[in-house]
């Protein structure tokens, strides 16, 4: 894991996240988080995160933009990268669940987020989910 400043592929692609973020449902939360995937073919994909009432029906933006890109190219899509912004601009790397998710379509997939440090933060999915679930 490095900080770094953003290169121009990772910024389109926190560009596109910010954008995809203003749609959220966050009534909850209030908490709104956006998402762009980039495929290995090329493709951006982006999401959202979803609340509802019942908290456990609530989708990451994370798994909105993987989820998308599966139903548009199948499930042989793989992932290249991932960027994740939030409204409050505060550190915000992929939950567990996420992480799993991004393993599995990407396991030499690189993540983009807020840090706890300052700055942008670019770690491959493995640093972020050193034993990744596989079957």
């Amino acid at each position: 894991m490095k900080n770094r400043n953003p290169s121009k592929s990772s910024q389109a692609l926190l560009r596109a996240a910010k954008t995809a973020m203003k749609n959220a449902h966050a009534p909850y939360s209030k908490f709104k988080v956006g998402a762009a995937m980039l495929t290995t073919k090329g493709e951006v994909f982006t999401g959202c995160n979803v609340e509802n009432a019942s908290y456990g029906l609530t989708n990451c933006a994370e798994r909105t933009a993987i989820f998308a890109a599966v139903a548009k190219v199948g499930p042989k899509m793989r992932i290249r990268a991932i960027a994740v912004v939030n409204d409050h601009g505060v550190p915000c790397s992929p939950c567990g669940a996420c992480r799993q998710v991004i393993y599995e379509f990407g396991p030499e997939a690189r993540v983009f987020f807020h840090s706890k440090k300052d700055g942008w933060q670019e770690a491959a999915i493995t640093d972020l989910l050193p034993e990744g679930f596989r079957l």
